[in-house]
């Protein structure tokens, strides 16, 4: 047996029972299922799977629980063994990424693609890969604010609590931020580090590719709440921020380099590496091109009608 599926139970809040069933119906005995049950349970599932000698480690559920199994692969150290994706969360910004603009139809096939890695540090000596987006500030707000929300998935959700952090959450510390060895210092409402091109269905990075060796980023400085209300239409639909707007930059690099005055709340794929109550204030971001094997599954995976 080569293919090892560990999936989420409450995927998409619960609502993709259905289609799990269906995956297990179709793939029978040529896969092994094993469910998490809890959070970071699936990087522990994941590290052993590789260990064990399964061929593709996949991923049946959201972002979180591709998050969770990439990094159980890496930290395995088995560059050989694939991530594979059954797309069933509320968001599924990775599998847009990859080339699917659909979360709710069956994907195309896709083949085995070699994709960049972001790996974190904060300077409590904790580390983690990211697959997607790094945000911290307003962007982690907005995730704190989306998981109290139970009866939305995909833009409404993230849209819902894009506005409960712009009312609850709107704060602008200040911090150092050094980009490819441009450093801006001042008030910062958020940063986005992106290897993928959206975070929390919202198209931060347009032009991002998951295997271009770069980290697209969004950085926003002292916005106020009605610049920030302003953009949310056109980070909707996925088109550019204004060019050459004196608060807000975007750009490209290889590393990132974070001293926050504050402590830090930081999101990466949608779960959180670290708290303000865990007293990191400074981050290091460095990418890890082409470091994972990643391949969307569609077998089994329909409508429901």
């Amino acid at each position: 047996m080569e293919l090892c599926v560990i999936f989420n139970p409450t995927a998409a809040r619960g609502r993709a029972q259905g289609r799990l069933e269906q995956l297990r119906r179709s793939l029978g005995t040529r896969a092994e299922f094993r469910p998490t049950q809890h959070p970071g349970h699936g990087e522990e599932l994941a590290y052993q799977a590789a260990q064990s000698g399964f061929a593709v480690v996949a991923a049946a559920g959201g972002d979180g629980t591709v998050h969770e199994v990439a990094n159980g692969i890496l930290r395995a150290g088995r560059p050989e063994v694939r991530l594979g994706i059954f797309p069933l969360g509320s968001a599924n910004d990775y599998l847009h990424s990859l080339g699917n603009s659909s979360d709710s139809r069956p994907v195309e096939p896709q083949p085995v693609r070699a994709v960049d890695v972001g790996l974190v540090r904060g300077d409590n000596g904790s580390d983690r890969y990211f697959v997607n987006t790094l945000g911290l500030g307003f962007s982690s707000a907005v995730t704190v604010e989306s998981r109290r929300v139970r009866w939305l998935k995909g833009l409404p959700l993230y849209a819902l609590g894009f506005l409960r952090a712009l009312w609850r959450d709107f704060v602008r510390p200040p911090m150092t931020i050094t980009l490819e060895g441009e450093t801006r210092q001042g008030p910062t409402l958020s940063l986005t580090v992106a290897l993928g091109r959206r975070e929390g269905s919202f198209v931060v990075a347009p032009q991002a590719q998951l295997d271009d060796g770069l980290f697209d980023y969004l950085l926003a400085g002292a916005l106020t709440r009605w610049e920030v209300l302003r953009f949310m239409p056109t980070l909707a639909a996925g088109r550019p921020l204004p060019a050459n707007h004196p608060k807000v930059w975007s750009g490209r690099c290889r590393e990132v380099h974070v001293v926050s005055e504050t402590a830090l709340r930081v999101h990466l794929d949608g779960e959180f590496f670290c708290q303000p109550e865990d007293g990191i204030h400074r981050l290091d971001i460095t990418l890890l091109p082409r470091r994972l094997q990643v391949q969307t599954m569609t077998e089994g995976m329909r409508d429901e009608g």
